[in-house]
């Protein structure tokens, strides 16, 4: 399978007050850490999608302008899967992730078999910005967002979903950071 990779960038950042993808965890700013876990998992090119591309670009990420900006996570979805066309499938994750493991990638990968998407479960809530998609999922996501679903978990309703129960003890793979609270001790943007 060959796999491409996106960073969700595009979000507000309102309860955090500035951007997260940019703030630094372990020495490092988020997106970054998100984007090589993506390419140590096995994706062979990683687009971040929305935020500021100059920034973006200044750490040497490759990025891409959120075709629906404002408008949620599923239309980064989308711009996501639209710009990895050369891809089997695309594992998406949102930059605030605190400490993203390739291993769980690498595990969603594996499970997504025929299906069209593989979401991990945490505590029974799926985590639909942590998910590999299937391109063949592409046109049902178009023309679900085109109808005015801005939501990924309300727009899956005619794909093959595997869900993916995470262990209690790889839970902190999917913990993201919000607000200021959130962070790491010793994060810095």
């Amino acid at each position: 399978m060959i796999l491409g990779g996106a960073v969700l960038a595009g979000g507000a950042s309102q309860r955090m007050g500035r951007p997260k993808a940019f703030i630094e965890v372990a020495g490092r700013p988020m997106v970054a850490n998100v984007a090589a876990a993506l390419t140590a998992a096995g994706a062979r090119s990683v687009v971040v999608v929305g935020g500021d591309v100059a920034q973006i670009q200044s750490l040497q990420l490759q990025a891409e302008p959120d075709h629906f900006p404002g408008e949620g996570p599923l239309g980064g979805i989308v711009t996501a899967l639209r710009f990895s066309q050369w891809a089997d499938a695309v594992a998406v994750l949102c930059c605030d992730l605190v400490t993203p493991s390739t291993r769980e990638i690498q595990r969603l990968i594996a499970e997504l078999g025929d299906d069209d998407v593989a979401v991990p479960v945490v505590d029974r809530a799926p985590q639909w910005t942590h998910a590999v998609w299937s391109l063949r999922a592409l046109p049902v996501l178009e023309a679900v967002f085109a109808a005015g679903e801005r939501a990924p978990r309300n727009a899956v309703g005619d794909l093959s979903v595997r869900r993916v129960e995470v262990d209690p003890s790889n839970a902190a793979a999917y913990v993201d950071a919000d607000s200021p609270s959130d962070l790491p001790h010793g994060s810095s943007s």
